[in-house]
């Protein structure tokens, strides 16, 4: 019986070894930074209405950052992450999407549920964690998520999205949908076991599904040169049978036209895909870093030079669909519409005690039904300590 890796492959008679010379993926760019087109670059499809929505989700997103790192520091809430400088990535590529394609995001992706249509009062309800509230508040700020918009709820553990991408798309083919899933994580959680079983699942089961890493620069504090010896991460998608592409994360119109071609290749062919995007986190990794201590300003000002927002606003400009008078109104709208939204959430009740107990038993297990019992009991203990909460013991 022969063996298919001898029979397939070219065969030497000398020893040959290869490093990361050996290969070097190009990085796809269409979209110069004063909003030109290079002259041999290719498109996408893009009509005005839908560039029209991709701009005013980037001055959304812009508008949501500034005002939820000042409410964090003002200690309105308790955390948050801004996605300043790579609004690009997940945006175009979700604008890429069918809209019941399944999302799985890290936690900087915020800007493809806006995409979606989550309201500045989910967005508020969620990072306030009160009774409206779709997660019922047990998850910290920034931890999104929504069945209507087909938006995984975000989990903490790094890299825990990629594994069950594989398997959500494994699904989608064995029950012959037409869909995909689109998987967001940095290169820092490519350093994860997660990310190679994902990967190598995927690339052997051959299911729809495109791994789309945002790789910013840093892992927290570490920079991608310590983090990896190879050429980025795209060089793994190829090792594990996947097609790869590098983009330039900042240029949306690389991105856009990437994920369309890589949807074709899921949906069409089952053949999964990794895009790398390469971009660049303009703010701190979370509002409890402090970016100073490991990277240096004239660093972060080439980047803002590279702006993906101010690049895109260039290319709508010379298409005579925007200006600036438009861009001022929309601007100052988000920032009202936000506000609004901020201050009416943070007056809505935190979620019942109960809601930390239900959903996830039909009968609640005598485990669980002990625990309940010892916190309601520590509460009325401790009432002073529990203001809100004290209120809202089980039905009472």
């Amino acid at each position: 019986m022969s063996d298919k890796r001898e029979t397939d492959a070219l065969i030497v008679h000398k020893p040959v070894f290869f490093d990361a010379a050996s290969l070097h993926i190009p990085t796809l760019r269409i979209l110069r930074e004063d909003g030109t087109l290079y002259p041999d670059a290719v498109p996408p499809d893009l009509k005005q209405e839908l560039a029209l929505k991709i701009y005013d989700t980037f001055l959304f997103i812009r508008a949501l950052d500034e005002r939820m790192l000042a409410s964090q520091r003002q200690g309105r809430i308790s955390f948050y992450m801004t996605e300043t400088g790579e609004e690009a990535a997940d945006i175009g590529s979700t604008a890429a999407l069918a809209d019941d394609d399944m999302i799985m995001a890290q936690y900087r992706e915020q800007g493809a549920l806006a995409f979606r249509g989550f309201t500045p009062d989910q967005f508020m309800n969620q990072i306030f964690s009160n009774e409206k509230d779709l997660g019922k508040g047990r998850q910290m700020p920034i931890h999104y998520g929504s069945r209507e918009l087909h938006y995984m709820t975000i989990s903490s553990p790094l890299g825990t999205q990629l594994p069950q991408a594989t398997g959500y798309a494994f699904a989608l083919k064995a029950q012959q949908k037409a869909n995909c899933v689109i998987c967001y994580f940095g290169e820092g959680a490519a350093s994860e076991g997660d990310f190679h079983a994902a990967l190598n699942m995927a690339g052997v089961f051959k299911v729809p599904v495109i791994f789309f890493c945002r790789n910013n620069g840093y892992a927290i504090s570490t920079p991608a040169h310590e983090q990896y010896a190879g050429d980025g991460i795209a060089p793994r998608g190829i090792g594990y049978g996947l097609k790869t592409i590098r983009v330039d994360g900042n240029d949306v119109l690389a991105v856009l036209k990437a994920t369309q071609d890589a949807r074709k290749l899921a949906v069409e062919q089952h053949q999964p895909v990794l895009i790398e995007a390469m971009t660049y986190r303009l703010g701190a990794h979370s509002s409890s870093d402090d970016p100073s201590g490991y990277r240096n300003k004239s660093e972060e000002d080439i980047w803002r030079a590279k702006c993906p927002v101010l690049r895109f606003k260039n290319w709508l400009m010379q298409q005579a669909w925007w200006d600036e008078n438009q861009d001022s109104q929309r601007k100052q709208l988000h920032r009202d519409a936000i506000m609004a939204a901020m201050k009416k959430a943070e007056k809505v009740p935190a979620p019942p005690l109960n809601d930390l107990f239900t959903d996830v038993y039909d009968t609640l297990p005598w485990h669980l039904q002990e625990q309940q019992a010892e916190l309601i009991s520590h509460i009325r203990k401790y009432p002073q300590a529990y203001v809100k909460t004290a209120g809202r013991l089980g039905d009472e």
